[in-house]
């Protein structure tokens, strides 16, 4: 095994901003504490929450490293105390609080999930921020079962591209939501069921002739603000409305006794400020429950575009143009 370095390459900016902050600087490199494995990573996943952070708009949770990033796959080169030594040499895929874009990070032995041959280091990086969240929100709070008709905006995300490959293998009916016929083609060749351009067309009425005026069982939603009350009027009677981000609007109006007569449930979560044991125990559902679809080359993220460690920035700005059909993805080489 290589020596491990003092210092490393990472993406940590000191003041907020655009894209243009984000410059490769010098960082000592981490040391893993009990119950943590030192990454030296070879790619890390680029999500939403990572740009929020980068404007300022999104404070780390308590102890979070300033270096960004959720994400990331390596191997393993050293490990803190309780962490088996098995451990060291092992290819992993990991949730972290923060500190993936860098050469070398710290997680928690608890969130790993070993890369199987069936997945590059590329595709392992892409995998646990969104599958975490869609299966806690979709299959946890959200209570979808085989044969259950899903609604999905923001269908070529990441968390949108992730739903639909994990409705494929669970047996879903998944309805998405995007924003151009280019990508409603996008969706559809990777399985979605149905996609709407919410431009062109209203999805309100679109789910209800989809569905013959029964409605979805669940919906994922990603706006919030006046879509809150259009999802309601696509649920069926007992759905569940699941909410993960508000990037239309913080505030909802709501018809109350229309939620009492259908016996909807309103839920949602965050995933980044929820605490170890809770991420542990989703990383050992889903070693039991997903994994083996995983290592079976049944389940993939679809990747977008991968950019180097240097190039965070030009990462950052396709993400926030929008037009990326699938995950963004740093790697180190």
């Amino acid at each position: 095994m290589t020596a491990i370095p003092d210092t490393m390459t990472a993406i940590d900016p000191v003041t907020p901003g655009g894209p243009e902050v984000l410059l490769p600087v010098s960082r000592p490199v981490p040391q893993p504490a009990a119950g943590e494995v030192l990454v030296k990573v070879a790619a890390a996943g680029v999500n939403r929450p990572d740009v929020l952070q980068r404007k300022g708009m999104y404070p780390m949770p308590p102890g979070a490293p300033s270096i960004l990033g959720l994400e990331l796959a390596g191997e393993v080169v050293a490990i803190g105390d309780g962490v088996e030594r098995e451990m060291l040499g092992q290819s992993v895929c990991a949730l972290v609080g923060g500190g993936a874009y860098a050469e070398y990070a710290v997680a928690p032995v608890g969130t790993c999930l070993t890369v199987p041959p069936a997945l590059s280091m590329v595709e392992a990086a892409a995998i646990p921020e969104t599958l975490f969240t869609v299966w806690t929100n979709v299959f946890e709070r959200g209570y979808a079962t085989e044969g259950d008709t899903v609604l999905v905006h923001g269908g070529t995300s990441g968390i949108g591209t992730m739903a639909i490959a994990l409705g494929a293998v669970f047996g879903l009916t998944v309805i998405v939501t995007v924003g151009s016929d280019d990508k409603c083609a996008a969706a559809l060749a990777l399985g979605a069921a149905h996609a709407i351009n919410y431009k062109t067309e209203d999805f309100v009425d679109r789910v209800k002739a989809i569905t013959a005026g029964k409605g979805c069982a669940v919906v994922l939603d990603m706006v919030g603000g006046d879509y809150v009350p259009r999802n309601l009027q696509c649920l069926a009677d007992d759905g569940r409305h699941v909410s993960i981000a508000v990037q239309g609007g913080l505030m909802a109006t709501i018809p109350i006794f229309e939620v009492m007569r259908r016996r909807l449930t309103l839920t949602g979560s965050t995933l980044r400020s929820r605490d170890l044991s809770f991420k542990s125990m989703v990383a050992d559902e889903l070693a039991r429950v997903v994994w083996p679809h995983v290592e079976a080359g049944k389940l993939k993220p679809v990747i977008d575009k991968t950019y180097s460690l240097a190039e965070a920035g030009a990462a950052h700005a396709r993400m926030e143009e929008g037009d990326h059909v699938g995950k963004i993805v740093l790697t180190m080489g």
